[in-house]
């Protein structure tokens, strides 16, 4: 997925604030469920949440880069699946996530639904 830094994603030294790089990654997901004309939940108690980040800021980026967001799944369980997610500016990445998201419905882990698991095995 390909994310333009505007100008709201920069702090005051002019470099995206560091917290977006999780909200790209995090878009990124949602677009691999948008691309396939589905919404990552079936319903409004349930969904994907985050159970675990560990994130690594590699370098910078500024107003009018223009990023790659990559996602690749490293493990796929029946309650949750790890995927590394990846920031690139040209051929420099510049920040590296790997997140532990967990499936719940009703507040309560639970199983992948099959259709996810489809989406997520097709990586």
């Amino acid at each position: 997925m390909k994310i333009r830094v505007y100008y709201e994603d920069t702090d005051a030294g002019g470099i995206v604030y560091h917290t977006n790089y999780i909200k790209y990654c995090e878009r990124a997901r949602s677009e691999i469920f948008f691309e396939r004309n589905m919404k990552p939940t079936l319903g409004n108690n349930s969904g994907f949440v985050v159970r675990d980040i560990k994130a690594s800021f590699l370098a910078t980026a500024v107003l009018g880069d223009t990023l790659d967001v990559t996602t690749k799944v490293l493990t796929l369980k029946r309650s949750f699946i790890v995927l590394l997610q990846e920031v690139w500016k040209e051929e420099v990445k510049i920040f590296s996530m790997e997140v532990v998201l967990v499936y719940v419905d009703g507040g309560k882990p639970c199983r992948i639904p099959e259709l996810f698991e489809d989406v997520f095995s097709s990586f």
